[in-house]
């Protein structure tokens, strides 16, 4: 860990065996895990906390005040699970008094000029591509794949297992295990690949897609084809996550394709 060309904080918590590169800045109240890399020139800011083996490319900063007006120093984190690599000039900011922190969670993936807002909760193993943007108390569940250049309206929700198309402009929510393309956004079908590599049976790959029927084929709106659903389709644990998602929706779902 001894780098002569890095400045630590005295009181940072900093595990033994984590690698510190030359024009580090690491402050106080930081805690980083086991196993973890910062490359050069990576800015780790007060409240931060950083899991196991976490791989941090140079030029990042995590835990920088939140880009928000209403903040008022408030003793917030900025919370990074284990075994995520964020690659190069990615900013996290830590959270406000509206969540008291922001989460990337384990196992994720967040490529170069990301930006993940204050109040964020990323869940693990989500994709973020190049550049893209998240603003304010946006949630992403586990497994999203959100492409390149993305930009995502503050206080949306991104279900699980969902295909962002690259250069997307999220404004709605989007329900778990569907692909979102076109501009506007616009549900684009089911994630069939993705569902099928992390082994989702093709059972349960045709009650999803006989779900997101209902939803957007049917011609109903989203209440009625909701309590059609209820009623015609047996429950499964996939069929109440799309139904408790839809009806918790508090910017929407996205439309479908006219």
């Amino acid at each position: 860990m001894k780098q002569p060309l890095a400045y630590v904080h005295p009181a940072a918590k900093i595990a033994s065996n984590v690698v510190i590169d030359p024009f580090v800045t690491i402050d106080q109240n930081v805690e980083i895990g086991e196993g973890t890399r910062i490359g050069s020139n990576v800015t780790i800011m007060e409240g931060a906390r950083i899991g196991k083996n976490c791989v941090i490319f140079p030029g990042a900063v995590i835990g920088a005040i939140p880009q928000d007006l209403k903040f008022r120093g408030e003793d917030t984190l900025a919370i990074i699970g284990d075994n995520t690599t964020i690659r190069e000039c990615v900013t996290i900011n830590r959270g406000t008094a509206a969540r008291d922190k922001t989460v990337v969670g384990n196992n994720c993936l967040i490529m170069a000029y990301c930006h993940v807002a204050h109040d964020c909760i990323v869940g693990d193993n989500v994709i973020m591509s190049n550049a893209t943007q998240l603003a304010g108390e946006v949630v992403v569940d586990n497994f999203a794949v959100i492409g390149g250049g993305t930009l995502v309206h503050q206080f949306c929700h991104i279900g699980s297992h969902v295909m962002i198309q690259g250069g997307a402009l999220v404004n709605k929510d989007i329900p778990p295990y569907v692909k979102a393309a076109r501009d506007p956004i616009a549900y684009a079908g089911i994630n069939s690949i993705g569902l099928r590599r992390r082994n989702f049976s093709n059972e349960q790959i045709r009650e999803i897609q006989e779900i997101y029927r209902y939803l957007y084929l049917s011609g109903l709106n989203v209440t009625d084809a909701i309590e059609r659903i209820e009623a015609e389709l047996p429950a499964t644990k996939e069929r109440d996550e799309i139904i408790l998602f839809a009806r918790n929706a508090k910017r929407g779902i996205i439309r479908g394709y006219v």
